[in-house]
């Protein structure tokens, strides 16, 4: 497996330890919007990813979440970039569920093509490589590495199952969703996921679909995306249906379906 792959498992790896130093404590989330234990969280690990990357890959600028001003007529003239959010999910951040994430995709031309996403507080790994295929590893912590593979499942894994599983919120359904379940044909059940996460039940096979009828940016989808390609499946655009694609004027994400 690539040493890039290796670097990023590493950054990762570092990024949720940081991220779990805050989450662990016992906070207010009404504290001031600048104090905010998540921002603290964001920062920390923002830091270590951009510190990490920048030192692995110097040529390869990086656009993230916590660095989002960077003009379009820079950012144009990039073959290649990372796209990171170093904290993905403030709900499941601040409701302390362990549904958030650090996300980290590598951008070529427009195309997501490497995809790293880890859930630091349930410490399971998704792989997703254009060239080498999507992998989950759980209990990602205690594995190295050099030898993360070792300890790897190949994604998708095998589901049999009569139903049609629809990634969406049970208490907060939009009328789309709604209309996008009501025209699939067969038994259908919803299944719910924090963060990027999402794209994941999709990659592992545990969900068929993820409607997303509502406003991302490019760093909530670019690591999810690789993944689920890498695993055999698709990210769409709602208004066309062609393939989503990255680096554009604005970062605002048109809705989109992720499909097995």
């Amino acid at each position: 497996m690539s040493d890039q792959i290796k670097t990023l498992y590493d950054i990762c790896l570092e990024a949720g330890k940081e991220i779990m130093s805050v989450y662990e404590q016992d906070f207010d989330v009404a504290f001031k919007e600048d104090d905010s234990p998540l921002t603290i969280a964001d920062e920390r690990a923002h830091h270590v990813i951009s510190q990490g990357l920048k030192s692995a890959f110097p040529d390869i600028p990086i656009l993230s979440e916590e660095g989002r001003d960077i003009p379009y007529e820079e950012r144009k003239k990039w073959s290649e970039f990372w796209l990171v959010d170093p904290v993905d999910g403030t709900k499941e951040f601040i409701k302390k569920n362990g549904e958030f994430t650090v996300n980290i995709a590598l951008v070529e031309g427009n195309v997501s093509t490497l995809g790293v996403i880890y859930a630091p507080a349930l410490d399971i790994m998704y792989i997703g490589s254009e060239s080498e295929g999507a992998y989950k590893v759980e209990q990602a912590s205690k594995v190295t590495a050099d030898y993360w593979l070792d300890a790897a499942v190949e994604l998708p894994m095998d589901q049999e199952r009569d139903t049609i599983h629809v990634v969406a919120s049970r208490s907060h359904m939009s009328e789309e969703t709604e209309a996008f379940i009501e025209g699939l044909k067969g038994d259908v059940q919803t299944v719910s996921s924090g963060s990027s996460l999402k794209f994941c039940l999709v990659a592992e096979g545990e969900a068929d679909y993820y409607p997303r009828y509502a406003p991302t940016m490019e760093w909530d989808t670019g690591a999810g995306q690789a993944i689920v390609e890498a695993a055999g499946g698709q990210v769409l655009r709602e208004s066309d249906g062609e393939r989503f694609t990255y680096n554009k004027k604005e970062l605002l994400n048109e809705w989109f379906l992720v499909k097995r």
